[in-house]
């Protein structure tokens, strides 16, 4: 960073720290306990799609790594933003193997060189509440190097305050975003 850079107020980005995804069992573990939310299975990478064959070639790289694992379904969506999404589907007792799966495809793109192109990755949970029936994501933002729950309640609705009492659950397990305005709606996100 530069003199410009200081005067300006920008900032450095956090680089992203792709291993941080293996601390979801751990932080699945304590949804779990706190709330009896348990893990769905469902995890996906958002990258901003690109032209060109490199980009091309690591899309069908990060692909094939969601396939590795035989027992899970991978699809593929856009958004209404241009983002791709890769998704895995498995059984929600192979989070593990979800989470390794995601970490690679991640890899690929970042070593790819398309690293800045990755958006977030989504780990999903669902149970019971208080009463009320739940779908929360555990959502890792790249640029920032940090998690933070969404928790969808209607279509462009969220629960706010069930976010903040899942934030409280898992920040010992995760390094949690601390400015909720970057906390923003995957509304289109696989899974939820």
């Amino acid at each position: 960073m530069g003199l410009f850079d200081a005067l300006l107020g920008r900032t450095k980005p956090v680089p992203a720290d792709l291993d941080a995804l293996f601390a979801l069992p751990t932080a699945a573990i304590t949804l779990e306990a706190a709330g009896g939310l348990r893990p769905t299975g469902i995890g996906s990478v958002c990258v901003k799609a690109a032209e060109g064959g490199d980009f091309l070639r690591a899309y069908a790289d990060a692909q094939a790594l969601l396939r590795l694992d035989e027992t899970a379904e991978v699809t593929e969506f856009r958004d209404s933003f241009g983002y791709a999404w890769l998704t895995s589907m498995t059984t929600p007792d192979r989070l593990g193997d979800l989470v390794t799966a995601l970490h690679g495809a991640n890899s690929t793109f970042a070593d790819a060189g398309f690293g800045p192109a990755l958006l977030c990755s989504t780990v999903g949970f669902a149970g019971t509440v208080d009463g009320v029936p739940r779908r929360v994501a555990l959502v890792y933002l790249y640029k920032r190097g940090a998690f933070y729950p969404f928790a969808p309640v209607g279509p462009q609705r969220r629960d706010t305050a069930f976010e903040l009492q899942l934030r409280a659950s898992v920040e010992g397990d995760l390094k949690i975003e601390p400015d909720l305005q970057r906390w923003f709606p995957v509304w289109d996100a696989p899974g939820l």
